[in-house]
């Protein structure tokens, strides 16, 4: 199986750094297309097939993914519509906010439409620990593991209607942002507590790793808090601080906000 990533930015180059770390494909089966030859470097050293012509990449692929910003995701289809064969290939649409049947319509020939599948990852997963979004057309639908396969190599997936792509956009995709907030902030409160930087930096990264740990398994979150929330400790004076100060209204109310 060969693929194709049309666009090597912030999230196209994530997605082929993660790929060129899992089994599925050989570097050689994997083809990046981008307009600047400066951002295809990189993979043409790991032995990946790169070009300019977005064209060539689509011709050679199974699975072509579109990881470009949505204001050029309809020029891209325009220039590559000619090369699909929609009886064999998979296109895969990263641009947020273009709908399933947006998408189909821009891609209709001849009364026909390819599988396609929406997907919302995040940054993480250049590191093989995104959390994606699927959402698949009618056509997709009915063989759904291919591109299953590729994503569940990147991290975890979850196929869900497309009407919560947008949540899962807010939870996953912007969420990875909160969550370095909060490191960022705790780290500071380790400096001011007497910490280097680094040294805080640390703590807070084992600790939420910790924390994820002890979820894993199923655990309620409260159920491990209420294990070290001990009368008048340091703990539960902690939790009663941040809850004056707004801090689960903030959380819910930012992740609301992302979908204002």
């Amino acid at each position: 199986m060969k693929i194709a990533v049309i666009g090597a930015g912030e999230m196209g180059g994530a997605f082929a750094t993660g790929l060129l770390k899992t089994d599925l494909f050989k570097p050689e089966d994997i083809t990046v297309a981008n307009p600047h030859e400066g951002k295809l470097k990189p993979f043409a050293e790991q032995g990946t097939s790169v070009t300019t012509d977005n064209k060539v990449a689509a011709a050679v692929a199974d699975i072509v993914v579109l990881a470009v910003k949505p204001k050029v995701v309809k020029g891209v289809i325009d220039e590559i519509k000619e090369e699909l064969d929609y009886s064999k290939q998979t296109i895969v649409n990263m641009a947020a906010s273009i709908k399933l049947d947006q998408l189909e319509a821009w891609l209709i020939s001849g009364g026909d439409v390819p599988a396609i599948c929406q997907a919302i990852p995040n940054i993480g997963i250049a590191h093989r620990q995104s959390m994606t979004f699927l959402s698949p057309n009618d056509k997709a639908a009915a063989n759904p593991k291919p591109v299953l396969d590729i994503f569940n190599a990147l991290g975890k997936t979850m196929v869900v209607d497309e009407d919560l792509l947008g949540a899962g956009t807010a939870m996953a995709g912007c969420g990875i942002a909160y969550v370095l907030r909060f490191i960022r902030a705790a780290s500071e409160a380790g400096v001011e507590l007497g910490f280097k930087a680094d040294d805080a930096k640390d703590i807070v990264l084992q600790t939420i790793k910790g924390a994820g740990s002890l979820l894993a398994g199923g655990s309620h979150p409260e159920a491990e808090i209420d294990k070290v929330t001990t009368p008048e400790g340091m703990t539960i004076k902690g939790l009663n601080t941040l809850e004056a100060n707004g801090f689960t209204n903030a959380v819910i109310e930012g992740f609301k906000g992302s979908l204002k």
